[in-house]
């Protein structure tokens, strides 16, 4: 790779600059990494995600900060020389998105740090959300992520100028955070609102946001992080909520506004169908139980031993088990033909320790488990030694 100068950032002074022509500076990576005397692509840097797009009809993959020059990362070799005149699209559908995320993220945390005191300590832009996490919350109920929202949306509303200008650090005064940088600051200003020193690209008017959604809070190391969309991402996430309500409410033959009081009212009647399914599975299990520990005929010592096989999980037996010990002067085994498991419960009065038991059993055929001397749950490493773990146990 040939010495570099440094990259002209064209989208430094003109966000909505999308077709642009530069000369190739530099080549690495058998020509998949590009560097040019001046780009219009932005590259990942400040929280906000790199430009897509082509370059010289290639696609361009990554777009990365390297100090003074930024390298263009493409699908595949440029198949043109160092010197050589190339022309580069940015995908105009990303890069405005990224600009209404980031604007919006000034506007948010400048308002929640003049009217609520809470600074920004760190943001996020991603493909679907964006989030900005601040300090000093105590807490944030709904109501004042509504009023927070709508003070947002009035000053979308309200269309400030949002400008950007070039100061010396040393001069450089009013910015909501200090610069740690020396020398000239990019100035990113919101009319009246906020001035950030930052790189990142931005609409001309906050009215090019649109509006913005907060679509929650949560506390996280310390801080709340709130979540939003703006722009056509609010939209589209406003089209997509509205329509999820549509599906959930049409099987229920109810209007969306109408789910408040409806869902409540049908989980409070799965909870209550569900007892009833529980209490009758109970009462069939006895039933079952009862027969089972009839036909079972007691050895020397009066005690029961019975033998259930499941198709499934042996826990889905739990209930039939109890069920059969219940009676007295019993042991109850349970294994599944399909995943190798065993359970195993023992009655008070039959002087077997159902944990003791089965562990050593598993311990025998390379098994693992245990549990109390009641009731106790394992599985064998292989489905053929089941028989060798029925005979460990006397069944």
């Amino acid at each position: 790779m040939t010495d570099l100068t440094g990259t002209q950032r064209l989208y430094y002074d003109d966000a909505m600059l999308l077709r642009f022509s530069a000369s190739i500076v530099a080549l690495a990576d058998d020509g998949r990494r590009v560097y040019l005397d001046r780009s219009a692509f932005y590259p990942t840097s400040g929280g906000q995600p790199h430009d897509t797009g082509v370059l010289a009809d290639v696609t361009v993959v990554d777009v990365v900060d390297e100090d003074d020059r930024v390298a263009h990362c493409l699908a595949e070799p440029v198949g043109l020389p160092v010197g050589a005149m190339v022309v580069g699209q940015v995908d105009r559908a990303r890069r405005r998105d990224f600009m209404q995320q980031h604007t919006a993220q000034h506007l948010l945390s400048a308002l929640l740090a003049d009217r609520y005191g809470w600074p920004t300590v760190s943001v996020h832009f991603g493909d679907v959300t964006s989030t900005v996490d601040v300090s000093g919350v105590e807490g944030l109920s709904a109501t004042q992520l509504a009023r927070i929202e709508h003070e947002v949306n009035e000053a979308i509303v309200a269309n400030h100028a949002v400008t950007v200008s070039y100061e010396d650090a040393a001069t450089a005064t009013g910015l909501r955070k200090a610069s740690d940088r020396d020398g000239m600051l990019r100035i990113v200003s919101i009319e009246g609102l906020d001035r950030s020193a930052c790189g990142g690209t931005h609409v001309a008017r906050t009215g090019e946001l649109g509006m913005l959604l907060l679509r929650g809070a949560e506390k996280t190391r310390g801080h709340t992080r709130l979540e939003y969309v703006c722009g056509e991402r609010a939209v589209r996430r406003a089209r997509a909520d509205a329509e999820l309500l549509e599906r959930t409410a049409r099987p229920l033959s109810a209007a969306p506004d109408d789910l408040p009081v409806l869902v409540p009212r049908q989980l409070e009647r799965l909870s209550e169908q569900d007892a009833e399914i529980r209490r009758l599975r109970r009462a069939l299990a006895g039933y079952e139980a009862a027969a089972m520990w009839q036909q079972a005929a007691p050895d020397a010592s009066g005690l029961r031993r019975l033998r259930h096989e499941v198709d499934g999980p042996v826990k889905d037996a739990e209930a039939l088990a109890q069920a059969c010990v219940a009676l007295g002067h019993c042991v109850m085994l349970v294994t599944s033909r399909t995943t190798g498991g065993v359970l195993i419960a023992t009655a008070a009065d039959s002087a077997v320790d159902a944990g003791a038991s089965l562990k050593a059993a598993l311990q025998a055929v390379g098994g693992r488990g245990g549990g109390s001397p009641r009731l106790a749950q394992g599985s064998v490493p292989d489905i053929a030694r089941l028989p060798e773990l029925l005979s460990a146990l006397g069944f």
